[in-house]
């Protein structure tokens, strides 16, 4: 005899549970998710409590040690975040059958790019709102493999990246590029060395910083024998090692400027520990962009061309 499903069919009533659920780990508990869903905390409690009865499974620990996903609280809300992005992206294939532009569009940016003079990303979303006036944009900044991951699985529909390895499941369109140099702290042995001459070698004797995930800086780190004495996982966290004076590290140059104009940072022999990484928009190979997702990628191909 076929055993009858736990779950049965999805209502309307399970969907706005998890919707609820989403948010409260979006936001990392029911305190912080009253703003988000403007209701209250005991009846967000309460909505969860019923989504656990209704799945079989305890969600979330909550208490005075602070709110954590339980392991099946985190598979539950991975599922619910695919399905979610395959109804979102229904709503969208309804819409393009009446040529609407409508609904919503979730885009995940690499960081500490806004403040590139290469990167138009801003011109791009402004020209995308005079073409679809209704969309609602959904901007996310995200390390380099969340931003793959999440766009190869549906959570985001378009990403910003630095181009490093190429993936068959994705879609590539180059945009801009940003120049990296090797940068030491007004406080490091290497920012006024006293007339001593700085080579490489000099450079392999001090502490370094790399990114802690497959991007274009370890694999430069590689390619310069420089070793990894401290991780970050984003700009900033490199920007605050560099400045602790015990570390060198990689850092656009552009993010870096106000630095170095106070007289914080310096590029450490900048004609040969730099290089230029290029910036690329992906998408899903499959399947096909929508229209909304498909317009803004023109915007952005077309502003930097």
């Amino acid at each position: 005899m076929a055993r009858k499903a736990l779950l049965g069919n999805l209502t309307d009533s399970d969907l706005r549970l998890l919707r609820v659920f989403r948010s409260v780990a979006a936001c990392g508990g029911f305190a912080a998710a009253e703003l988000e869903l403007n209701i209250n905390r005991s009846t967000i409690s309460r909505h969860i409590k019923d989504l656990e009865t209704r799945l079989g499974v305890t969600l979330c620990r909550r208490g005075r040690g602070g709110f954590a996903l339980s392991t099946e609280g985190a598979q539950v809300l991975a599922s619910a975040q695919r399905m979610m992005a395959s109804m979102a992206e229904f709503q969208h294939e309804v819409d393009e059958l009446h040529q609407r532009l409508r609904g919503s569009l979730t885009i995940a940016i690499f960081d500490k790019t806004a403040s590139n003079p290469r990167c138009h990303i801003s011109r791009a979303l402004a020209g995308f709102d005079e073409q679809a006036p209704d969309v609602h944009p959904e901007l996310h900044v995200q390390p380099l493999n969340s931003i793959e991951a999440g766009v190869m699985e549906g959570r985001f529909q378009l990403g910003i990246i630095p181009s490093h390895r190429v993936s068959s499941s994705l879609d590539y369109y180059p945009l801009f590029d940003e120049q990296m140099y090797l940068y030491c702290s007004s406080i490091h042995p290497l920012y006024d060395p006293g007339g001593n001459y700085i080579d490489l070698d000099t450079v392999r004797e001090h502490r370094y910083v790399g990114i802690g995930y497959h991007s274009p800086n370890m694999e430069i780190t590689r390619e310069l024998g420089l070793h990894r004495h401290a991780t970050a996982h984003d700009q900033e966290a490199v920007a605050h090692l560099v400045l602790s004076g015990k570390y060198l590290g990689f850092l656009p140059e552009h993010y870096a400027e106000s630095f170095v104009a106070r007289g914080l940072m310096r590029p450490v022999l900048p004609a040969t520990l730099q290089y230029v990484c290029g910036f690329s928009a992906i998408v899903r190979h499959s399947p096909p962009p929508t229209r909304v997702v498909q317009t803004l990628l023109d915007q952005l191909v077309a502003v930097h061309a």
